[in-house]
């Protein structure tokens, strides 16, 4: 992306990321224990917050193959479009979990309109209004117009894992850098009205050992803590691995302890490496 410029907004955390792809360290702030993320045709997951039938007037969901020469992106895409001033406008959102997938959507959908003006793009790659990776682009226009807008557009809108790519259609009409920077927010807006969307869970896990006697009240534990046995050995006790959602990690702890009589040991395991 070297033919590409970036725009990092003010109050965003020194270091994060730019368009070259440079890492960026965390952001200082706690991560939520859930948050909404899109969720688009053809992944995984829970349609428990909204689902593809929520989707706004004039969207659709769409796939983009891969294309020669680069990294093909797969997942959905969530798409509407406007016309402002004769200009056309096409905004094409995405599930981006990492830096990586944010990337190889970008470049596929700049693949897939090659022939547009500008592909102007923002991503942020974490929870909602996290900035420890995040990227932005005006592809051409005048700086500050486009990738910019758009970022915080991403950042103030509530949706954690997005990345958004507005592409342009000069219609003849000059919009103005004033001009240009509401229909490239307003063209953000969009993307996110409507798109549809799932809940991430930040998981946890917790060891726990104690004695085959307990084994069935540490199962009728679970339900309460939205909890599930991952593994499960028995030896002289009954040691488990309990998966569960991590803002449950200490009341359930406190309730397995409880249920032991304190005769149980329990701890806190590092994440699972994906």
């Amino acid at each position: 992306m070297t033919d590409q410029r970036t725009s990092t907004p003010s109050g965003a955390a020194p270091g994060a990321e730019t368009a070259t792809g440079e890492s960026a360290p965390p952001a200082g702030q706690p991560t939520p224990a859930r948050y909404p993320v899109p969720f688009l045709s053809g992944q995984s997951g829970r349609t428990d917050a909204a689902g593809p039938e929520a989707l706004a007037q004039g969207a659709e969901l769409v796939h983009i193959a891969g294309f020669s020469g680069g990294v093909g992106f797969a997942g959905g895409v969530y798409r509407r479009e406007d016309s402002i001033k004769r200009s056309r406008f096409i905004v094409s959102v995405a599930h981006a979990p990492d830096t990586a997938t944010a990337r190889a959507f970008i470049e596929a959908v700049r693949a897939e309109f090659a022939d547009a003006t500008h592909n102007c793009w923002a991503f942020a790659a974490g929870p909602p209004g996290d900035t420890a990776r995040i990227g932005c682009s005006d592809d051409g226009e005048p700086h500050g117009t486009a990738g910019r807008p758009m970022l915080q557009q991403l950042l103030h809108g509530g949706v954690g894992e997005v990345a958004a790519v507005v592409t342009r259609y000069f219609g003849g009409v000059k919009l103005g850098t004033g001009g240009l920077v509401r229909a490239y927010a307003a063209m953000a807006r969009l993307g996110l009205d409507g798109l549809p969307l799932r809940q991430r869970i930040v998981p946890a896990r917790v060891s726990v050992v104690l004695a085959h006697g307990r084994a069935g009240a540490l199962r009728r534990l679970l339900p309460a803590y939205e909890a599930a046995i991952l593994s499960e050995v028995h030896g002289a006790d009954v040691e488990c691995i309990i998966g569960l959602p991590v803002e449950h990690t200490a009341a359930f702890m406190a309730a397995v302890i409880d249920m032991a009589a304190g005769e149980a040991l329990v701890d806190v395991l590092p994440p699972a490496e994906d």
